[in-house]
């Protein structure tokens, strides 16, 4: 762990390295196979942020067309991982009357894709709350293999019955 992630740490209260498994994260937001983009939470701080992980498989529906002679994880699908883990960092802090419910997106800003992400990629997920007011949320997202950054962005999301 670096001095930053240390010292940030120390700054956010009720960091929880426990894993949130698939089985609840299925309790948490309503999307299943094969839009769940999120197979666990890694760590997490309700009300501040959450590592997630998808781990990219050969097997995904998507690489039969995207692209058959080149597998590539589509730009938009990572920004989907990105929203997922969002949304269950928002039903963590929010608590267990927030399960199941949608969540929206806003806007999708300064999503910047820097590297491919292929079969046997692990995608680390992280996502920082910047605001939330009411039922909106704003997120800062940064997707990393291997502790590379593959993509960025900025998301706003709506929180809905």
């Amino acid at each position: 762990m670096s001095a930053v992630e240390k010292e940030m740490q120390a700054t956010v209260p009720n960091v929880s390295k426990a894993v949130v498994s698939v089985e609840r994260i299925m309790e948490m937001i309503p999307h299943r196979y094969p839009f769940l983009m999120l197979d666990k939470v890694i760590e997490m701080a309700p009300d501040h942020y959450a590592i997630g992980v998808k781990n990219v498989s050969i097997n995904e529906p998507f690489f039969t067309g995207h692209f058959p002679s080149k597998p590539v994880m589509p730009g938009v699908l990572i920004i989907e991982a990105m929203a997922q883990t969002s949304a269950v960092l928002v039903v963590e802090t929010l608590g267990k009357a927030s399960e199941g419910k949608l969540v929206y997106f806003m806007s999708i800003d300064e999503a910047r894709f820097r590297k491919p992400v292929v079969p046997g990629d692990s995608l680390h997920i992280r996502v920082d709350k910047q605001q939330s007011r009411r039922n909106v949320w704003k997120f800062a997202c940064v997707a990393t293999v291997d502790g590379a950054k593959v993509a960025e962005a900025t998301i706003c999301a709506m929180i809905l019955d």
